[in-house]
């Protein structure tokens, strides 16, 4: 393939869209209603773009990898020819010289990064459960996991030594060394994670910035696809740059949100070791946050990469687990009290919420905001929702991993059951009960849609006559504002 030199098509793509965008990979030329991408004629070490065919071959990839999870802004990729007379024409007569990608351009005001405060509750679900949905339907790569791990864990000393003359080198040092130390202590768990299925042809680069919203959903973009050391992941450390990017912009109630509503939405797709893999998820967020911290210092942007190395470093020294289990008769607030309590609990981003309304539509295999008939809601029914409440509690515990069960609880076996698996295991317990006026209760249950809740005012009612009053757990009104109701609860408890 005869060459064009980089300037020369850059001059005609921008001719064309006059407006360029620079990354270390590519230049982004925009029209109204189009981008082009060209790749950088560059070595990188970790991507290779020096020649047309590597660009080519990046191209293609780009477009395959992308079209899973954004099929309507990734187009074709088209060439770009050398004509008779010496000029470059886009797919004309002549020899290619460089290949473009042609995307649909989007609204950049609506991808996340632009604007962090619009993650509220209902898109953290969806964003959740969305790319639990990508990562099931993912590619398996049995030689990444691990492998890919510890890649980049050897990249990012490499480079935190090498290349950030801003950052304190004692401190580069001190993640280092964590970091080594933490990927041997769990190096066998990500081994069999990998043996397991967990390692697939992830995105490699979710982060805020490369999540848009369109058409009131999330939508995944600008996948890594140069280097499968960087694609070919444990789907949690895929998950993990996300979390991560929340936790350091001070979102820590959205973080754990997404990772509740993934681990939910993952446990049906995946096997039961979904849960154990938390043990490994202080080190992926770490890891993260290292990868960000030379990006950052290679953008000049110094005090921003100190802050990383810092949040770096505290995710390797994660908070304890510990076990809340929020009882009430419907309507009472238990899930928005525990979701506004986990991001508190634990070690980052927060407690991981468990709800028997989830968990009883994933055992039936349905949606989990589906109605079921009260049909189905049978004693045994009960049991296995709560059987499997408490074994996923254990598993996630066992972890290391705070958990804030979310359900009624009106059973005072149930409640017992939760008190000793809490001692069973070492970790410490509290017992909440919320409760406001029925006719609040009555009201809320009523007015509910779009949840996982199947309750009605007359399951309301039964669940009233039905209750022993004793319940010796901590008792919250939540007759206000439940989410001031937990913040108190949580202040209280920090004391």
């Amino acid at each position: 393939m005869s060459g064009a030199t980089e300037a020369e098509v850059i001059a005609f793509l921008k001719a064309r869209a006059p407006r360029q965008i620079d990354t270390a990979c590519a230049h982004v030329f925009l029209a109204d209603e189009t981008a082009w991408k060209i790749k950088r004629h560059v070595d990188l070490g970790y991507a290779d773009f020096s020649t047309a065919e590597r660009r080519l071959w990046a191209l293609e990839r780009e477009l395959e990898f992308n079209r899973t999870a954004a099929p309507d802004i990734y187009r074709a990729v088209r060439p770009v020819t050398r004509e008779a007379d010496g000029s470059l024409a886009l797919e004309g007569r002549g020899a290619p010289v460089e290949y473009v990608l042609e995307m649909r351009r989007f609204d950049e005001r609506e991808v996340l990064a632009a604007k962090p405060e619009a993650v509220d509750g209902e898109l953290a679900e969806a964003l959740g459960r969305t790319i639990a949905g990508f990562h099931a339907a993912a590619p398996l790569r049995p030689e990444g996991g691990l492998s890919a791990l510890a890649f980049t864990v050897g990249s990012n000393a490499q480079l935190l030594r090498e290349t950030c003359p801003g950052l304190d080198q004692g401190r580069v040092e001190r993640l280092v060394a964590l970091t080594e130390a933490e990927l041997a202590r769990q190096s066998p768990l990500l081994a069999r994670r990998t043996a397991q299925g967990f390692s697939r042809r992830c995105h490699g680069d979710l982060h805020l910035g490369n999540i848009l919203m369109e058409d009131g959903r999330p939508v995944l973009f600008d996948c890594i696809e140069f280097n499968d050391l960087l694609s070919d992941l444990d789907v949690q450390y895929d998950l993990a740059f996300l979390l991560m990017d929340l936790d350091f912009r001070d979102r820590r109630d959205a973080a754990v949100r997404v990772l509740s509503a993934y681990l939910d939405e993952a446990a049906r797709s995946f096997s039961e070791a979904i849960w154990e893999g938390l043990a490994a998820l202080p080190l992926m967020l770490s890891v993260r946050a290292g990868v960000r911290a030379h990006v950052e210092a290679h953008s000049g942007r110094d005090e921003t990469a100190r802050a990383y190395v810092e949040a770096a470093i505290a995710h390797l020294s994660p908070g304890a687990a510990s076990l809340v289990a929020v009882g009430g008769l419907s309507g009472s607030g238990k899930s928005t009290f525990a979701r506004a309590a986990a991001p508190g609990l634990g070690a980052s981003p927060g407690a991981v919420v468990l709800r028997t309304d989830e968990i009883r539509k994933r055992i039936l295999g349905v949606a989990p905001t589906q109605a079921v008939s009260r049909e189905a809601y049978t004693p045994e029914f009960y049991v296995q929702t709560y059987d499997t409440l408490f074994a996923n509690a254990r598993a996630l515990l066992q972890a290391g991993r705070a958990v804030v069960l979310d359900a009624t609880f009106t059973s005072p076996q149930m409640r017992a059951r939760a008190e000793a698996l809490a001692a069973e295991l070492g970790a410490p317990f509290e017992g909440v009960w919320l409760e406001a006026p029925l006719p609040v209760l009555e009201s809320r249950v009523a007015t509910r849609t779009g949840d996982a809740s199947d309750a009605t005012v007359e399951v309301l009612r039964e669940q009233l006559d039905a209750l022993d009053p004793a319940i010796p757990w901590t008792r919250v009104d939540t007759s206000g504002s439940v989410q001031a109701a937990a913040r108190t609860w949580s202040a209280a408890r920090s004391r």
